[in-house]
């Protein structure tokens, strides 16, 4: 029986071309920058994101927390939304590690503000943190993008003030599939940005974090600090290479099966399903019942061979990826409809 998994896009697998890729690339000593394999992907990167250079990072939490160390210090601020994946979900490292503070903000449906986003820069008082960082996201923790005109709104008044500004874009790539733009569209409209090619875009491992000349040797530096120097790296720079120049080709289709899940999840009794907020892979759904009935949803789905994360208090999120196809939908609303008529 075929597992579905829906849980993630972080759970899609390396393609063959990957896998084969990793075994014939040439490698070297990446701390001393010389594996070439991982000087390609860097260099490749850049080019895509519109960046003068970029790093390659473990993880996108690395990228992120490198990037938040390498722009702000101890004691300075950072401000971002209250759902930011920076501030939820990187295990409070913005304090541990830059030492900064994060001044969250709540923005209606989580799509940023400006005018509230220049509300909270501080001014200068010897009471007050100084503001060093604006932290933007691009796509959204909740499926949604953010246009472009708000991304240069944000930017200009940022230059405005001298304030840099950091998008976690971890899915930048659906982002700009979703607006029918460029990456670079969504890009230069930033200082820095990280960019997850372990989530939809099917890499094994990896992110990359991308700036300018200046501020990619620095962010190496906090890398290093971070256990993040890699020797015969290109192992795993290989696929990622392939991830970022072929996959983003492919997100159309994993954006297509979300809606055609929206679609179907709205029509059963029980459901309430937003489908018109469904922008990228991400579908967010709720059940209307009783605790022991959205409790059971995913213990029931498990045991029919569809991997869901449990819900939280009746609200459940379903990831598109490469490894669902649209007869794998068929078969999730089968089993999601037959559970709610039991």
């Amino acid at each position: 029986m075929k597992v579905i998994d829906v849980r993630s896009d972080t759970v899609t697998k390396p393609t063959r071309e990957m896998r084969l890729a990793m075994v014939d690339c040439p490698v070297g000593d990446d701390v001393y920058q010389d594996d070439p394999t991982v000087n390609e992907l860097e260099e490749e990167a850049a080019r895509i994101l519109g960046k003068e250079a970029a790093l390659f990072m473990v993880s996108g939490t690395q990228s992120n927390q490198t990037a938040v160390m390498t722009w702000a210090g101890r004691g300075e601020e950072i401000i971002l939304g209250e759902e930011a994946h920076i501030a939820c979900h990187e295990v409070g490292a913005v304090a541990v590690l830059a030492g900064a503070n994060m001044r969250t903000l709540h923005f209606e449906n989580g799509m940023p503000d400006c005018a509230m986003i220049e509300d909270a820069i501080r001014e200068e008082d010897i009471h007050c943190p100084v503001t060093a960082l604006i932290c933007l996201e691009n796509a959204l923790a909740n499926g949604r993008v953010v246009p472009v005109a708000v991304m240069k709104e944000i930017y200009e008044m940022a230059k405005r003030h001298g304030i840099p500004v950091h998008m976690d874009g971890a899915r930048c790539f659906n982002a700009a599939v979703a607006l029918g733009v460029d990456v670079k569209e969504i890009t230069r409209y930033t200082d820095s940005v990280s960019c997850c090619l372990s989530k939809g875009l099917c890499a094994p491992v990896g992110s990359v974090l991308a700036g300018s000349r200046e501020f990619i040797e620095r962010a190496r530096k906090n890398r290093k600090l971070l256990g993040g120097g890699m020797r015969q790296a290109g192992v795993l720079a290989a696929p990622a290479l392939i991830a970022i120049k072929e996959m983003p080709k492919r997100l159309h289709v994993d954006h297509e099966n979300a809606r055609c899940l929206a679609e179907g999840l709205k029509e059963i009794p029980g459901i309430c399903c937003d489908s018109s907020a469904v922008e990228i892979n991400m579908v967010f759904f709720r059940i209307n019942a009783d605790e022991a009935v959205w409790k059971g949803l995913s213990g029931y789905l498990k045991e029919r061979g569809i991997l869901v994360n449990p819900g939280q208090k009746g609200e459940f999120r379903m990831v598109t990826n490469a490894g669902v196809n649209r007869e794998d939908i068929d078969t999730i609303l089968r089993e999601v409809k037959a559970y709610m008529e039991q």
